[in-house]
């Protein structure tokens, strides 16, 4: 079963990039620039998101709130929070996340992705 990946950041320049970098390794993409309206598709979406990539800094919500509030819905839902500010990461103790620093490599986003989704099954299709 594919789960969508939904992607939170209001960077439309690194929100496309990680998007094409994760298309291309075979997943679902939906992204948001608006942590509120995250918070409602997850809500609406259910168990079709399978993993949440969020920004730290993003306008009117932070990652640590955003987070927070996912939490309170769903505790289990893997949550990978991106970056580029040192020493944040001490803002999502206790909120069950991954934390990278920016610049993270295409090749370790891809890999992180695939340990937690796992592996894919390939449907062959016979005629």
């Amino acid at each position: 079963m594919c789960s969508t990946i939904l992607l939170l950041d209001d960077d439309p320049v690194q929100a496309a990039t990680r998007k094409a970098i994760l298309v291309s390794a075979g997943n679902d993409v939906l992204v948001l620039k608006d942590p509120q309206e995250a918070l409602t598709t997850l809500s609406e979406m259910g168990s079709q998101i399978g993993f949440v990539i969020t920004d730290h800094f993003m306008p009117g919500m932070n990652g640590p709130q955003f987070v927070s509030e996912l939490r309170k819905k769903d505790v289990t839902i893997p949550v990978l929070v991106l970056s580029g500010m040192p020493g944040v990461e001490q803002d999502y103790k206790g909120l069950n996340v991954l934390y990278r620093l920016k610049p993270f490599a295409p090749t370790d986003l891809i890999e992180l992705t695939r340990s937690i989704l796992g592996p894919r099954q390939r449907l062959s299709r016979t005629a």
